[in-house]
């Protein structure tokens, strides 16, 4: 049987809504929640800039910039 593979922040699309599960490290937990990234937020992909860094998104009533880096370390869900 197959294991289904994680989808992360940094693989939508703009327009894509999703809601944040969890993140894959510690290191960047704090920071990202002080930002209102919390498991169980809604979020949508705003706009990502040309060379796909940085992206951004709406979080908690407010758009937000996240370097590509960081959007690797969110797991989510995709909203229909």
């Amino acid at each position: 049987m197959e294991q289904e593979k994680d989808l992360l922040l940094s693989e939508l699309k703009p327009g894509q809504r999703a809601r944040i599960q969890k993140f894959t490290t510690e290191d960047i937990f704090l920071k990202l929640m002080e930002m209102g990234c919390l498991p169980g937020e809604e979020i949508e992909v705003i706009k990502i800039a040309p060379l796909h860094d940085p992206i951004s998104i709406s979080v908690a009533g407010y758009t937000l910039s996240l370097r590509l880096d960081e959007a690797r370390f969110i797991v989510v869900d995709t909203i229909n």
